[in-house]
């Protein structure tokens, strides 16, 4: 009887894990379109390391989110559903409500928030999320590398 060789697929441990920073200008960018890179980003499926159930995603710096965009109608017309928890307590708002009310980064973070797994890892996944308007950010220390999402594809800015 011949036993092959058992071959053992290699796992990352948590202290091999290297988390680099990265930032994005979210000027004139599709929503869906960097919502879903950013997802990819934080879960870490842009890495050869890929575990669906590790932590081992990047962090992701986003600037300009006053500045981003809606293909055709969806500023207007896209519908946010959330329930209260109790009877009757479905609330809905809209992209354009949110920017009124100065809240332009919860449309950014929704969309992602809706692309990574619900439960504690994808919670987890999300805090490594930051989103501030205009140019400035707080984390020049941490040497985020620069991703130009304009070059990735034309189709990810929206004139």
């Amino acid at each position: 009887m011949y036993l092959s060789p058992i071959i053992m697929t290699p796992f990352i441990k948590d202290k091999d894990i290297k988390k680099d920073w990265y930032l994005i200008n979210a000027q004139d960018a599709a929503v869906g379109r960097l919502a879903a890179f950013i997802s990819k980003v934080l879960r870490g499926k842009n890495k050869p390391t890929y575990n669906p159930h590790m932590d081992n995603g990047d962090f992701v710096v986003v600037t300009n989110i006053e500045k981003i965009k809606f293909s055709g109608k969806k500023f207007k017309n896209k519908k946010y559903y959330r329930h209260t928890g109790h009877p009757g307590g479905i609330k809905e708002t809209t992209p354009l409500t949110l920017k009124e009310k100065s809240k332009t980064q919860d449309i950014l973070r929704l969309a992602v928030k809706r692309m990574l797994p619900s439960g504690p890892l994808g919670k987890k996944q999300l805090t490594k999320l930051k989103i501030y308007s205009g140019e400035t950010h707080p984390h020049d220390v941490q040497k985020p590398k620069i991703i130009n999402f304009e070059k990735l594809n034309k189709k990810n800015i929206l004139r």
